[in-house]
């Protein structure tokens, strides 16, 4: 068996690898763009960036990247719109999580696509969420630690 010495041994590098070179690229982008006047949308924006770079580098693969593809490809077309309209409901329903229910909603909440998941491929899905988000804090603080320095 030959063994091909330019990839590396973990997976989890190469998805570090690609999701680097997306996000400064995207990071490129915003920068060449006029600037962006308020903090919370400069904010939105590399978000945004960082969350489309990782779901690319994952690749179709997973059913949280296309989800969060597709997120952000609608998100382009439509946005949400508050009224600030509130629910003054005096006596509230009991939360499912009081009952001792809801852990799995919540997690279906958490990652992206996880409503129209069964519970096993939710945890799966859950699993590799987590670690794609680990791996992107880790590149995401190296890169601060190299450009701040």
């Amino acid at each position: 068996m030959k063994i091909n010495k330019n990839r590396p041994t973990n997976p989890s590098s190469s998805v570090k690898t690609r999701f680097a070179v997306k996000f400064i690229k995207a990071m490129k982008n915003l920068n060449k763009k006029r600037p962006i006047p308020h903090k919370h949308k400069r904010y939105l924006a590399v978000r945004a960036a960082a969350c489309a770079s990782m779901a690319s580098a994952v690749g179709p693969r997973r059913a949280w990247s296309r989800a969060v593809l597709n997120n952000i490809r609608n998100r382009r077309f439509t946005r949400k719109r508050s009224f600030g309209i509130k629910n003054n409901n005096n006596n509230p329903k009991p939360k499912q999580q009081d009952l001792g229910y809801g852990e799995e909603d919540e997690l279906r909440r958490l990652v992206p696509g996880g409503k129209e998941m069964d519970f096993c491929r939710l945890l799966s899905e859950s699993a590799h969420y987590i670690e794609c988000l680990r791996d992107q804090v880790q590149v995401m603080t190296n890169m601060l630690h190299h450009y701040s320095s």
